[in-house]
């Protein structure tokens, strides 16, 4: 036996040593100083944004000498392409849709504007890691706004709660509500503290060498570590089930809704979910866009660029089986654009990167094949936009986020509504958020005045959707229309039953539906958080293998699949995607990074 310790201890030993020589490396520091300069006016000249954002691609356009090609303008492909172009690396970024951004886009409609997957961010109080991380890739030129409390509004059926920011405020808020309780709800805050401060060692697993990763796995070392990787294990209906009887509570634990039934989900991600608003919710000054029009010039300044309209078809590789660059299509009969690069890094998700961008013999390559089969798509969503006459503060919008379920029993009201066939689905629609970006940006008013809007967000089956799979976008034929229609007079009646003081104020309504996404997106399925956020996912055996680094040589992946969903999600796909590439554990560099400013802060604040 303690033969077999002192062995375990040495291997441990070795792989300590041999991870902190590869992470620790005298690589450039991307994240060294904080921003120079203060933000800067927002910018509302249309053209000035479309310069930036809306740069359409041309082999001309095309910098010579790159270092990365990366496949794809989300939050994950402008993060990796970002810290790349921090340590003068010169990136190319490829978008298909018409403008960058991937879900933080926002498009305009009759004198709206609607963003499409950036509702609200957590975590970025001053100082934070989140917010040091997102002012170094906008050079500090983002400017966020903190929604009033109560944030989120979460109804179960006939009874409403609130959630407030604030360490204190927002566990009196729960225990203000559940008085019988309290035990339960401290508990779960302990959980989440937990949870908060060893979620990074879930990152370090995809960055140490994979046989570090399967001899931690193998032995059970892993468990020993930390219990982060249980939580991750944890289905969370039975967590929950242990900390509390009252099914409202339990209800409310698991809210923040991604496509996954509880008993499906990871308690850790749930937990992270709400922990991750605790301290507030924050949206950006001038709309998801922003986020987007900042990165894209420190991309340029270091002799990248990013380029719309730029659909990549295939993904080149060497004899010897290394990614050597992509291929750009921008329309049916037009000749494809060779493109070379020593790296390619793809933000288009596992199931476009390994199932259609690749060729077909490194398909069936047994690494790609053992990756596919650990995931599934996720559940596609359902949108509507609706624009309304009058103002924000006219028409009284509140900046809160609304949860709208019809009961407190999730899995029972999921598991119902995934199994509904088609034709019933407008009647019989599950959760809703509704949220409102008009009372959420202080600046929607003055570019677009007398016009606010509402979103309103539900879950989808691409297969209720799949019969016009093949139809091109805006001409899928009037069967089409009229089902998306019924759905999204479904959730805009029940918005209006909630807000009745807007009836006569809708203007005009749109949707989008999962072939929507597919369609905008590249989403195979019409999902907006990647893979599916079931438990499996997050099994520590699935985490590890989901990395960056990929079984094709010089091939990454960034972004949700990489992380998690969300804004803040893909960011970390981002860092962790850089992470590998430059050899160098980026985010000591954040925390760094993160003791300065507070060092300066306090020197200045003396």
């Amino acid at each position: 036996m303690w033969a077999t310790l002192l062995l375990l201890a040495a291997l441990a030993a070795l792989a300590l040593g041999l991870v902190a020589h590869r992470l620790l490396a005298p690589a450039g520091n991307p994240f060294s100083q904080p921003p120079l300069e203060r933000p800067r006016p927002l910018v509302t000249d249309q053209r000035a944004r479309d310069r930036v954002l809306k740069r359409g691609f041309s082999a001309q356009r095309v910098p010579p000498e790159l270092d990365a090609v990366v496949i794809g303008s989300g939050m994950g492909g402008l993060a990796a392409a970002g810290t790349l172009a921090k340590v003068g690396k010169r990136v190319l970024v490829l978008e298909q849709h018409d403008q960058a951004g991937g879900c933080c886009h926002t498009f305009q409609e009759r004198g709206c504007e609607f963003d499409v997957g950036l509702h609200y961010v957590g975590q970025m109080h001053e100082g934070s890691m989140l917010r040091v991380a997102l002012d170094q890739l906008t050079e500090g030129q983002l400017c966020w706004h903190r929604l009033p409390d109560p944030y989120d509004e979460v109804t179960l059926g006939p009874r409403c709660y609130r959630l407030r920011a604030g360490k204190t405020a927002f566990v009196t808020t729960l225990e203000e509500q559940f008085p019988n309780e309290k035990e339960a709800i401290r508990e779960f805050m302990r959980i989440s503290k937990v949870a908060s401060r060893h979620v990074a060692l879930l990152a370090l697993l995809k960055l140490v060498p994979r046989w570090a990763a399967e001899l931690l796995l193998r032995t059970g070392l892993l468990y020993w570590i930390s219990p982060v990787f249980r939580l991750a294990a944890t289905n969370h209906s039975e967590a929950v089930a242990r900390l509390t009887a009252d099914r409202d509570l339990r209800a409310l634990l698991a809210y923040l809704f991604y496509g996954t039934a509880p008993q499906d989900s990871s308690f850790l991600v749930n937990v992270l979910m709400v922990h991750h608003y605790q301290r507030g919710a924050w949206y950006p000054r001038g709309g998801a866009s922003e986020i987007a029009f900042h990165t894209v010039p420190l991309i340029e300044r270091a002799g990248g660029a990013v380029l719309v309209r730029a659909p990549v078809t295939r993904i080149l590789v060497s004899p010897a089986g290394a990614a050597v660059g992509v291929t750009v299509q921008k329309g049916p009969g037009e000749e494809e654009v060779q493109i070379f690069a020593p790296l390619v890094i793809s933000d288009a998700g596992v199931f476009n990167t390994f199932g259609k961008l690749l060729p077909a013999p490194l398909r069936s390559h047994p690494g790609i094949r053992s990756r596919l089969a650990m995931v599934r798509p996720g559940m596609g969503s359902f949108l509507v936009f609706v624009g309304l006459r009058g103002s924000a503060a006219e028409l009284a919008l509140p900046a809160t986020n609304f949860w709208i379920y019809p009961h407190n029993d999730l899995d029972a009201m999921m598991t119902r509504y995934a199994a509904l066939s088609r034709d019933d689905v407008p009647e019989n629609l599950a959760m809703m958020f509704i949220t409102f970006p008009a009372a959420k940006d202080p600046t929607y008013e003055q570019r677009h005045p007398g016009r606010s809007c509402m979103t309103i967000l539900t879950m989808a089956r691409y297969e209720w959707f799949e019969e016009w799979s093949g139809t091109r976008a805006k001409h899928r034929g009037p069967d089409y229309q009229r089902y998306k229609l019924a759905i999204a007079q479904g959730l805009l009646e029940r918005a209006l039953q909630r807000f009745p003081h807007l009836r006569d104020k809708v203007e005009f309504m749109e949707a989008a539906s999962p072939l929507t996404n597919q369609h905008y997106l590249a989403a195979p399925h019409g999902e907006m958080y990647g893979t599916e956020h079931d438990l499996g996912r997050f099994n520590p055996a699935v985490v590890a293998a989901l990395r960056a680094e990929t079984p094709v040589k010089n091939l990454y992946l960034t972004g949700q699949d990489v992380f998690c969903c969300g804004v803040a999600g893909a960011l970390h796909g981002g860092l962790i995607c850089a992470s590998a590439i430059l050899g160098r554990l980026i985010y000591l560099d954040l925390l760094l990074l993160k003791k300065k400013i507070k060092r300066r802060r306090g020197r200045q604040a003396a």
